[in-house]
């Protein structure tokens, strides 16, 4: 563009029309249509209908419903994400046919009546150069006359094919003599019988390409070798005058970029198939699958799949992506947009005793903490209630902030109660618990000489709560490279890759929005306090009707419960050989790598005492901090961190904490963070609750923490925890980390100190620390 070759950037997205797209589809169609977008230029919609025997318009609709989903606007009048209308590659039918004769003509084409298995022998290998055929040498008038021959239909399937005149002895080989056309006496979707002979993809599509004055022809690595015919047929067919281009200069260049994998997840139509097929998943659009409808009915948004897209990045490297990335990009973008509701999984009976009979109140709550335009929403509160049964505990731990006998907790929005009895049935199980309310404590009232309750809780009124089917989706495999270990990927199939919650309850607000839903309206996604986010289920998969009732599907958890998951023994032994093998050799004992892998992980990696000189809002990503942190060093750090959602900056200012000060520096939204300042943090959603780890206030900045009773100096740590082993170092040590029933900080179980006393949270007791 800068060097005025091309006055503007046109792309194309051409998928065939012979099954679903998936998540690796949506990367490319990000690509396409963002580049497009962002050097104002444009993107075809085009099918590659090519081969009619495998082409349905269901697969047509389905690929345009989900192109518009994925890169449309919203609402009825919306423009199509596309330039102009749909294409088809049979659109250029006709120039193919005139292209192929023309090659004919010029001594660059001919017709071969080899069969396939004498093809493949005369083709060679990668090490061995191919043969000539017979027909090769055949004179372009005969050529000529039996393509046409084929054109006609006057030629049996498989009794001839028309091949590009290249170099049979080409290392490439894909340069060596390559098909054309092949007979194929099928009706087309669109041209029905016109034809009887039809072109090879890498023949109609660098044509489709230059038809249509593509710039830039993208696609992802597997045609990196195609690349050169690409360019040889354009080359030869830009005398013909069948092009619109004048120059080599302006033909259309092709691009590769590599391809999606994603851990816990297939994404070869092959394997996808066998799933349909075999009844492992509930169709294409089973949400568990990853196909775009899949991804789709599961509740993901088109803005979370291009958060995704833009993370993971573009290049030619191929790589495998952690499925936790996208899980993460979907709770950044609900986060943000769910409004949030009460929804018990498994519903405790709770009676009030000192409530009048026939009392209802309403309490008035916000739909969004931090949105007010979202409005309120209303919850009944009645003589009996429910409340979720893991929110209570015949004999709970120390510790425990929720409801048991004789224990206090608040209802959310609305009072504090206590349990005064409990009603099991003839099996012993709880059915019933009998509770007295506070009424001073309404709406978060804390009274003068009363402790404060800890543990808040979700409730629904009985008489309002509606009935309602969670569908607890999780990922479909339960090993990150399924097939890798067990041989079959179908093996490591999750067992719990849905659950489903027939008897569950939703607030009655949820009802009403459903309701005032019409056909074709996107659903609404909720963040059920402590529980997920979900959406109401929605079937994209043409011909699929509407669940019955109320279902929700559950997008994903409010946080990754698969980041410290203990892998099977032949997993975690797998993984074990592994570290060890990609241990770093260049540590600081002389180069040897055994002797470092003999130092406890504790010790290999370094929390310092930092102190917090300034804390500023991020400008790019409202809920994180950029701090400069003394820690010792001889400049001050930039680190980022999470705590924007909170605390304020002045809750950090002037704080001792505690950093992991040899990580690998990370860029987080375009800021190097040059480490971790430790929180604990109890809790879920909306109820979570994080406080700083804090150091003595007198010790010394930038000295090194140990573990009580051991001398830290005896074993340096970890310059840099750079490689992939010493970063899992730094993971296993996280798994360990809490504080104790005194808030605090322990590694399994051990005090972390500093020379002047234990750090510790200043109200969090049994925390996670992280």
């Amino acid at each position: 563009l800068e060097s005025g070759r091309f006055s503007g950037l046109r792309t194309r997205f051409p998928p065939e029309p012979n099954g679903y797209l998936h998540i690796g589809h949506a990367k490319s169609i990000n690509l396409n249509f963002g580049l497009g977008i962002e050097y104002s230029g444009a993107t075809n919609m085009r099918f590659d209908d090519t081969n009619p025997v495998k082409e349905d318009m269901e697969y047509v609709n389905a690929i345009l419903s989900d192109v518009r989903w994925l890169r449309g606007e919203s609402g009825a009048a919306a423009a199509e994400p596309w330039a102009g209308d749909v294409r088809h590659s049979s659109d250029y039918f006709d120039v193919f046919y005139k292209a192929a004769e023309y090659l004919i003509e010029q001594g660059l084409a001919y017709v071969d009546t080899l069969t396939a298995e004498e093809m493949k022998e005369y083709r060679g290998t990668l090490t061995e150069p191919g043969k000539d055929s017979p027909d090769r040498s055949r004179a372009a008038e005969e050529s000529l006359e039996m393509f046409r021959q084929m054109r006609d239909g006057e030629l049996p399937e498989g009794a001839a094919i028309l091949r590009a005149k290249i170099d049979m002895a080409s290392p490439n080989l894909n340069m060596r003599d390559p098909a054309i056309y092949r007979v194929r006496h099928a009706e087309h979707p669109i041209t029905g019988d016109a034809w009887k002979i039809y072109p090879m993809y890498d023949f109609a599509h660098c044509i489709s390409d230059a038809l249509e004055e593509i710039t830039h022809s993208i696609c992802t690595l597997e045609f990196q070798d195609h690349r050169p015919l690409y360019d040889w047929f354009l080359e030869k067919l830009l005398p013909s005058g069948l092009l619109p281009q004048s120059t080599l200069e302006t033909l259309p260049r092709q691009y590769e970029f590599s391809r999606l994998n994603l851990e816990y997840t297939v994404l070869s139509k092959r394997k996808l198939i066998q799933l349909v097929q075999g009844r492992k998943v509930d169709g294409w659009d089973d949400p568990r699958m990853p196909t775009i409808c899949g991804i789709r009915r599961r509740g993901f948004t088109p803005s979370a799949m291009r958060l995704f897209c833009e993370r993971i990045g573009v290049s030619k490297v191929d790589g495998v992506i952690d499925v936790a990335v996208l899980e993460d990009c979907a709770r950044t973008d609900l986060d943000a947009a769910s409004p949030r509701a009460f929804a018990l999984q498994t519903p405790l009976k709770v009676t009030i005793s000192n409530w009048d009979d026939c009392k209802v109140e309403e309490f008035e709550v916000p739909r969004h903490p931090k949105r007010e335009e979202l409005g309120s929403r209303t919850l009944p509160f009645g003589k009996t209630l429910y409340i979720d049964a893991e929110d209570f505990n015949l004999d709970p731990p120390k510790g425990y902030n929720r409801l048991s006998p004789g224990g206090r907790v608040r209802l959310k929005y609305a009072y504090v109660i206590e349990c005064d009895e409990v009603v099991k049935d003839d099996a012993g199980n709880v059915v019933e618990l009998v509770c007295s309310y506070i009424p001073e404590t309404r709406a978060g009232a804390t009274p003068e000489g009363m402790k404060k309750v800890r543990g808040i809780v979700q409730w629904l009124s009985a008489e309002h709560a509606v009935p309602a089917q969670l569908q607890l989706y999780d990922r479909l495999f339960k090993t990150a490279s399924p097939g890798a270990e067990s041989g079959d990927f179908l093996n490591d199939l999750n067992p719990n890759s849905l659950i489903s919650l027939d008897e569950a309850l939703v607030e009655p607000s949820v009802k009403a929005d459903i309701e005032g839903l019409s056909e074709g309206d996107e659903p609404i996604r909720y963040q059920f306090e402590r529980v997920g986010y979900f959406c109401n289920d929605v079937p994209a998969a043409p011909g699929a009707g509407p669940s019955d009732g109320l279902v929700f599907n559950r997008i994903v958890t409010l946080r990754d419960t698969w980041a410290n998951a203990k892998p099977d023994p032949a997993a975690a032994a797998g993984a074990a050989a592994a570290a060890e093998a990609e241990a770093d050799a260049k540590y600081k004992y002389g180069g040897d790598a055994k002797a470092q892998r003999d130092v406890p992980d504790f010790l290999r990696c370094e929390l310092r005492v930092g102190e917090v000189l300034s804390a500023e809002p991020h400008p790019d990503a409202e809920a994180l901090y950029i701090e400069k942190v003394d820690c010792g060093d001889a400049e001050p750090r930039t680190i980022v961190s999470g705590l924007a959602r909170h605390m304020a900056p002045e809750a950090l200012v002037g704080k001792k904490v505690v950093v992991a000060a040899n990580l690998k520096p990370a860029k987080m939204r375009g800021t190097m963070s040059e480490g971790m300042i430790l929180a604990a943090s109890t809790g879920e959603g909306e109820d979570e609750a994080v406080e700083l780890v804090l150091a003595p206030e007198a010790a010394e900045v930038g000295q090194r923490l140990r573990l009580e009773g051991e001398d830290a100096a005896e074993f340096l740590p970890d310059e840099v925890l750079k490689s992939a082993g010493q970063q899992k170092v730094w993971k296993r040590v996280v798994e360990e980390l809490n504080t104790n029933a005194e808030g605090e900080l322990c590694f399994g179980g051990v005090k972390v100190v500093a020379a002047e006393g234990a750090c510790s949270s200043p109200t969090l007791v049994k925390a996670d620390v992280r």
